[in-house]
């Protein structure tokens, strides 16, 4: 078979034969890959950066994809971490992480919108107390996680979902998508009395952002739950300490380790039906597999994601 295949870190994958997979437990399934989006979690898996990297080559990268098994039926699965992802024709899932789908779904958009979606669904069930009823900011809003952030918070009965980002042309867009105000990075004191942040950002966006939004806070007993995601912005922040100790700010991290895997299983069933039917407005661009190693380095608007098929 052909896959994307990760030969060395500094280089994007190339397409080239790969070894047929074989199925060793007897939960795992041989699939056929029906479409396999490429995430900014992809392309760290790919370059060695991502934290969960324990540097072994070669590698087919891909955490999730739609894909087909051998009775027919298209399914989400979502791999962990293994050498040969989802970016090939064929590739290797445990049943108990993967989901069947509906007839008549459509495989690109299905695959676009799961791991963006599944960002700030999980964090918001499962690694705070979100109720309905507060009021939420996005930071990152603009990229195609954060345009997904917006929308799961307003299916969780978000009182007011506030979008920032960069670009003020971009950030026009987000009505339509359930925001209810807009600000650019420079503005997040607008978002001062605000209950929960979701930060796809990080970096110095969250330290200008947790001080400008704190000293601006009408009442700094007021929980503020500050969810960090992504670190597009930069890996570190530096945090006042004064921060920590004026004002109710709690900091926490979701992603793979903060939240077991047997919560994002859990939660697959409900992502995968509110993406099966068209809940989530999603841009998705398909791409031959084959195509891979130019597509990986194409520019590309934020809020757009590339679904490779084999």
């Amino acid at each position: 078979m052909h896959a994307a295949v990760v030969t060395t870190f500094d280089a994007p994958p190339r397409y080239l034969e790969h070894p047929d997979p074989a199925a060793g437990e007897p939960d795992e399934l041989v699939v056929d890959v029906v479409a396999a989006a490429l995430h900014p979690r992809v392309r760290s898996q790919a370059n060695g950066s991502h934290y969960t990297s324990t540097g072994d080559l070669p590698l087919v990268p891909g955490i999730d994809a739609v894909v087909r098994d051998a009775d027919g039926r298209l399914r989400y699965a979502l791999l962990d971490d293994t050498a040969l992802g989802t970016m090939a024709e064929r590739t290797v899932i445990e049943r108990r992480r993967s989901v069947e789908l509906p007839d008549g779904v459509d495989p690109i958009a299905v695959a676009a919108a799961m791991n963006p979606a599944m960002s700030s669904w999980v964090a918001l069930r499962r690694r705070i107390d979100f109720t309905a009823g507060q009021s939420v900011l996005v930071i990152g809003a603009t990229g195609n996680a954060g345009r997904m952030a917006i929308q799961v918070a307003k299916r969780f009965g978000a009182s007011t979902v506030i979008a920032a980002g960069r670009n003020p042309e971009r950030l026009a867009d987000l009505g339509g998508l359930g925001a209810d105000e807009v600000c650019t990075l420079g503005e997040l004191a607008v978002a001062a009395d605000v209950d929960v942040v979701i930060d796809y950002l990080w970096g110095a966006t969250a330290e200008r952002g947790i001080v400008d939004i704190l000293t601006r806070r009408a009442d700094r007993s007021h929980p503020l739950t500050w969810i960090q995601i992504g670190s597009i912005t930069g890996p570190t922040a530096a945090i006042p300490s004064a921060a920590l100790r004026s004002c109710r700010l709690s900091i926490v991290g979701s992603g793979v380790g903060s939240v077991p895997g047997r919560d994002y299983i859990a939660e697959l069933p409900a992502i995968a039906e509110a993406a099966s039917s068209g809940a989530f407005d999603v841009r998705a661009r398909s791409v031959p597999l084959s195509s891979v190693e130019s597509a990986w380095t194409e520019p590309l608007a934020s809020d757009e994601r590339i679904v490779f098929v084999p």
